[in-house]
């Protein structure tokens, strides 16, 4: 339990003195645009692409892999939609973000040093994989979903150049891009810019953390849904014994690459999922309820799922 809390409490540690710092400290909340923008554009891509840039090409080619995880989330996303879509009668755009609650976990700020620090550089490829393929799913379905919830009629040229832009263009997208195509080519940086992505990795994780304390502390609980027990219920246990089942039944993977897929689907609901209600100006402030409450209902749960896995009381097969 000792190396479970070891690897947990940092983590969590980071967010509650974030969360400190946001209570204590009263800067205005506009004061994270520049540190949020130095963690997506900068620290968090200069992590993917050079983890990925020295991972041999041939173990990126794991399209079994990539769909299944995809699948799990879509089923996640799916089977919130339909809570929200009851709950909300039919309010497909608060039924969108109720979706994300229950299926987007926290992967760009979390995911990549919690799976690193607990499954080792073994973890690596298959972070940056799910990452990759749950954003651009959940980039896709949020826009369209999104667009036929609106009243007035909506251009599906523009619908669909918006979402590919949002899909193509996002950093950790370009970055998971860049960082293949080195691994394919065997590109190496030079040494000064190759260092310079050393620094930007090691800030990733504390900053992102930190940030995400500090976001949560501005943003007090104002209005808690009522059916958030089960969109809690969804993301933190369902979600990651779906994952469990349906990598076992497609088999032979990694157990590596089965733990660090349990991982990702078992972290608390995304901070994006507040931007994109924000964005869309849906369900803003039961999201930032929601965001809060996951993230410490996960300090149990996240941390029971560590401890399984650390003494392999999780199979990585169901069905050998």
């Amino acid at each position: 339990m000792q190396q479970v809390l070891t690897l947990s409490m940092p983590f969590f540690g980071l967010i509650f003195l974030g969360y400190v710092g946001g209570k204590l400290v009263r800067h205005p909340q506009d004061g994270l645009a520049w540190l949020n923008t130095f963690i997506v554009y900068f620290a968090l891509p200069a992590l993917f692409f050079q983890l990925l840039s020295e991972t041999p090409f041939e173990q990126l080619a794991q399209w079994s892999f990539v769909l299944t995880t995809t699948f799990a989330t879509y089923c996640m996303f799916t089977l919130a939609f339909l809570i929200g879509f009851v709950v909300t009668r039919g309010n497909i755009r608060e039924s969108t973000v109720q979706a994300l609650i229950g299926s987007y976990s926290n992967i760009g700020y979390m995911g990549p040093g919690l799976t690193l620090a607990a499954l080792g550089p073994a973890a690596t490829v298959p972070t940056a994989l799910i990452f990759c393929f749950d954003n651009a799913m959940l980039f896709t379905l949020v826009p369209l979903l999104m667009a036929l919830g609106r009243n007035d009629q909506v251009n599906g040229v523009q619908m669909a150049l918006g979402i590919v832009k949002r899909v193509l263009l996002h950093p950790f997208i370009l970055a998971t891009i860049a960082g293949v195509l080195a691994a394919y080519f065997e590109f190496r940086p030079p040494e000064a810019v190759d260092r310079l992505l050393t620094y930007l990795r090691s800030a990733a994780a504390p900053c992102a953390l930190f940030a995400m304390g500090v976001t949560v502390a501005l943003r007090p609980i104002k209005r808690v849904p009522a059916e958030l027990p089960a969109l809690i219920l969804i993301k933190l246990i369902l979600h990651p014994a779906l994952v469990l089942v349906l990598l076992s039944f497609v088999g032979a993977f990694d157990p590596v690459w089965v733990y660090t897929a349990i991982l990702m689907s078992a972290l608390p609901p995304a901070l994006n999922v507040f931007v994109l209600a924000q964005q869309y100006q849906t369900y803003v402030e039961r999201a930032s309820s929601s965001i809060l409450i996951g993230t410490v209902v996960s300090i149990f749960t996240l941390t029971s799922v560590l401890y399984l896995i650390s003494n392999a009381l999780v199979p990585s097969d169901l069905f050998p």
